[in-house]
């Protein structure tokens, strides 16, 4: 039966708003690029913010994930370089000569 005229038919559901594509780059890039799932989790919260779109939970784990990579990376460095600045400093106590 077709509803009467000008009226719209009904819908079940209402139209979802879709995930945001940089909420999903973000969370995939954080694991490879920290950095970068840092920067579109940023930018992917402003613009959910800002549309209403989905996607605010997978931005926020890419940034999570994407800092705690970013600070394991920096504490490797650091030590790293500890290592290597008493090694050469053990070398040069140590006395040894290189002819």
């Amino acid at each position: 039966m077709q509803p009467p005229y000008g009226q719209q038919p009904y819908s079940a559901y209402p139209p979802q708003p879709g995930t945001n594509v940089l909420a999903i780059v973000a969370i995939i890039s954080a694991f490879f690029i920290p950095i970068a799932g840092i920067i579109c989790g940023h930018i992917a919260r402003k613009q959910i913010r800002e549309t209403g779109e989905q996607g605010d939970g997978l931005a926020l784990t890419g940034l999570i994930v994407g800092y705690v990579f970013t600070a394991i990376i920096v504490v490797i460095i650091v030590i790293y370089i500890i290592f290597f600045v008493v090694l050469l400093g053990a070398v040069g106590m140590s006395g040894a000569a290189y002819a």
